[in-house]
């Protein structure tokens, strides 16, 4: 199972409300919890498997007016640790992929100019020279699914091309 669900509402810490608060933490955290328990009974007929949900750099460090998604990203965090504890025993392995700034739809939430600005600054700053790629991202998660990684768990892999390395 690949929970890649993800929303938030971006404002500075004392202009968060209540209703952005709940729909955030429920889209990004309360979403595995309960898909996480929708799974394991299909998981267990197959004798196991792999869940693997994804989070954000914001769920380690403090970036601006991420405030509710990077909260809600490190109860995902928390959240995958115990279940890689108590899904062991049904051979279901459990990790997050915590991806950088990716070249995915969500960079066009931003205005053409801010856009720009952003993704120029982003790649200037990384080591690898280049954003993120959906295939980059899929590449780690498929291999997380596979058996070779069976004994990687509860681990949150960066795959930022090496750009918090400097920050």
């Amino acid at each position: 199972m690949i929970c890649n669900a993800t929303s938030g509402y971006n404002h500075p810490v004392l202009q968060q409300k209540p209703r952005g608060w709940d729909w955030t933490m429920n889209i990004n955290a309360r979403s595995l919890l309960f898909a996480t328990q929708r799974t394991v009974p299909l998981m267990g007929k197959r004798g196991g498997g792999a869940i693997v949900s994804i989070s954000s750099p914001g769920s380690f460090r403090v970036l601006p007016d991420h405030v509710v998604v990077g909260a809600s990203k490190a109860a995902l965090e928390v959240l995958i640790r115990y279940l890689v504890v108590e899904l062991a025993e049904k051979n279901i392995v459990v990790n997050v992929v915590s991806p950088g700034i990716a070249e995915t739809e969500a960079v066009h939430h931003f205005d053409s100019a801010q856009r720009e600005d952003l993704i120029d600054s982003v790649i200037s700053r990384t080591p690898a020279g280049r954003l993120v790629t959906p295939e980059d991202i899929a590449q780690v998660i498929a291999f997380l699914c596979s058996p070779d990684a069976s004994m990687i768990r509860g681990q949150v892999i960066l795959i930022d091309g090496g750009y918090t390395l400097l920050e």
